[in-house]
């Protein structure tokens, strides 16, 4: 298995990109450790691994508080024994209008909220990265050249989580540490069925695909296992693009 023995983390575990990961992680043999804000939630994805035979524990934190994240990766890694993948896929809070119609504070906390989530989440896993003499950091979202608009500060917040990423890959590179974004142009299953115009959103996320499909939430687990696994060990710094064409690389 890709992540055989791996102990893993993943922040907002409790949503549909996070869940994802976290079953196809703990498919691929790894130990997961679900964090997120809503216990219940949490609880019943971490059934559903266990049912299926993985091993999944959870715990309440609040990926923006720095005490919390702090506390609960040096809680996973004195029972582990360390840290060996690191997933923040937790949404940014953004307000997708245009920006003659929002506010600054609602243009900046997107910004803010996916600067200092991936910063505080990666320094904590870093941290016990380093003795074990690697580990594998993930984003989720990633960045294209392109926009569109009405998004707000949303892809604005995108890009510089990008450069979030950088700057770690090339800080901890040494440490044989690497930092992955990935990006899939948008995923519909993840867009509940109750939210306004979900059919018309899914369909301009259907449009600029190449491949005629957009990346289903089994996609991102799959390439995230891969991405997280030993076999990608190449790759640091770096984008992985499963937008289906959606997003053109630079």
């Amino acid at each position: 298995m890709l992540l055989e023995n791996k102990v893993a983390v993943i922040y907002g575990a409790g949503g549909s990109i996070g869940a994802a990961a976290a079953r196809a992680f703990a498919r691929e043999g790894a130990r997961v450790h679900l964090a997120g804000r809503t216990p219940a939630t949490l609880a019943k994805v971490a059934d559903e691994i266990r049912a299926a035979g993985g091993r999944a524990e959870t715990a309440q934190v609040d990926a923006l508080d720095e005490d919390s994240v702090t506390a609960f990766a040096g809680s996973v890694a004195e029972r582990e024994g360390g840290i060996d993948v690191s997933f923040n896929t937790i949404g940014v809070q953004d307000v997708q209008r245009p920006l003659m119609e929002i506010s600054v504070a609602e243009f900046t906390q997107p910004v803010e909220v996916a600067v200092r989530t991936q910063f505080l989440t990666t320094r904590a896993a870093v941290e016990h990265m380093i003795g074990r003499g690697g580990g594998v950091v993930l984003m989720f979202g990633g960045s294209g050249p392109q926009t569109l608009p009405g998004l707000g500060g949303f892809k604005v917040a995108l890009d510089a989580m990008e450069g979030v990423r950088r700057q770690w890959a090339v800080e901890v590179g040494r440490h044989g540490i690497r930092v992955i974004t990935l990006v899939t142009g948008g995923v519909p299953e993840s867009i509940p069925d109750s939210f306004p115009g979900k059919g018309e959103i899914a369909d301009s996320l259907l449009e600029p695909t190449l491949l005629g499909r957009t990346a289903t939430l089994s996609d991102v687990g799959d390439v995230a296992s891969f991405v997280a696994s030993d076999r990608a060990r190449s790759m640091t710094s770096a984008t992985v693009n499963i937008s289906c064409g959606a997003i053109v690389d630079y």
